[in-house]
């Protein structure tokens, strides 16, 4: 109803509905260009599934690179001598052997390639369980019976009549059971460390053994390359230098086996604790070069066991022994009953 005096409001004509936009129109965008709605969300799904796809890629070509280099280690039959695993417990024999067929002439003073045939240089006795990790170290100038022969002699001396004897001698020798055997020489040991990047050891003062190669001119935390691991541990003139005089360790074997142990708990856990596939695919490649395990070692067994030595520091044990000479020749006998006591965790 129209009041004089007072104008009529226009009449608004009805909203109209939008219009669709033609087929082909691009979608609308958010200021910067970027699209709107379905077509981004199929862009993340998109750019998701490449990046799923590409880890499988990368985790399958690792995956295989693992098993090629798993397959490459040699096997030794030794079904007829190892020990049944019962339970959680394993016992792994492990031989640092100084045999010279893959190390190169520069890889360490004193370890010419020409050198025939290999010796047991070091031996470890590992043992894992769901309690922690055990490691002992087996005095090569242990004085035993060996295996088979009934005659008196160093233990590294079995290794000369192979694997299988080394085993049966530390069985009996010491009463304990062996699961597992491991064997490396020289070359792989120092690959593995460079592999990773070097291994670091505390040294109290600057050391050196011109017969192995070791010179080390600073005092604190040194990272030792492959060829200065082999130094390290091979080391029976090891040589301090303390306020200006230079004093040899006395404890021989005994002061070679501590350093050994001290090395080993360091270089397990920078292998163990490596991330980096890269790394761990390089040590894998240079342990398989000169690596030997029991038929029954596999690769499962393998990464059980890294992943026993990548967690907490094994613990060391020492064997109780005491040098004396037999027949003019320096040796390592068995103090008992401390020896029986410490062989006990083993067993």
């Amino acid at each position: 109803m129209h009041i004089p005096g007072r104008a009529a409001k226009p009449v608004q004509p009805p909203p109209k509905p939008p219009r669709r936009p033609p087929p082909g129109t691009p979608p609308p965008t958010q200021p910067g260009g970027k699209p709107k709605g379905k077509k981004q969300k199929r862009n993340v799904k998109r750019w998701i599934g490449f990046i799923l796809v590409l880890f499988l890629v990368v985790m399958l070509a690792f995956a295989g690179w693992l098993w090629t280099s798993w397959n490459a280690v040699d096997r030794v039959d030794l079904s007829g001598v190892l020990d049944e695993q019962i339970g959680d417990v394993t016992n792994y024999l492990l031989v640092g052997s100084d045999s010279r067929s893959n190390l190169d002439p520069d890889a360490v003073a004193g370890a010419e390639p020409t050198v025939e045939g290999s010796r047991a240089d070091t031996i470890i006795l590992l043992s894992t369980s769901m309690a922690g990790t055990k490691m002992m170290s087996i005095p090569r100038d242990l004085w035993v019976t060996i295996a088979g022969s009934g005659t008196k002699g160093r233990i590294n001396g079995s290794f000369n009549n192979g694997p299988a004897n080394l085993v049966a001698t530390v069985q009996s020798a010491l009463d304990v059971p062996v699961h597992h055997y491991a064997e490396v020489d020289f070359a792989s040991f120092a690959g593995v460390i460079d592999a990773v990047g070097g291994v670091t050891i505390h040294f109290d003062h600057p050391a050196s053994d011109p017969a192995s190669g070791l010179n080390v001119t600073e005092a604190g935390d040194v990272t030792l390359s492959g060829r200065d691991a082999l130094s390290y541990v091979r080391s029976r003139h090891y040589t301090e230098f303390i306020d200006g005089r230079q004093i040899t360790d006395a404890t021989g074997d005994l002061g070679r086996q501590e350093r050994q142990q001290r090395f080993l708990l360091a270089a397990f856990s920078e292998v163990g604790g490596t991330k980096n596939p890269v790394a761990i695919g390089r040590a894998a490649s240079s342990v398989s070069e000169g690596l030997t395990v029991d038929t029954g070692f596999s690769l499962f067994d393998a990464l059980s066991l890294g992943r026993h030595l990548g967690g907490e520091a094994p613990e060391t044990v020492i064997l109780p022994t005491t040098p004396t000479r037999i027949g003019g020749a320096a040796v390592l006998v068995l103090i008992q009953p401390d020896a029986d006591a410490v062989l006990q965790q083993f067993r």
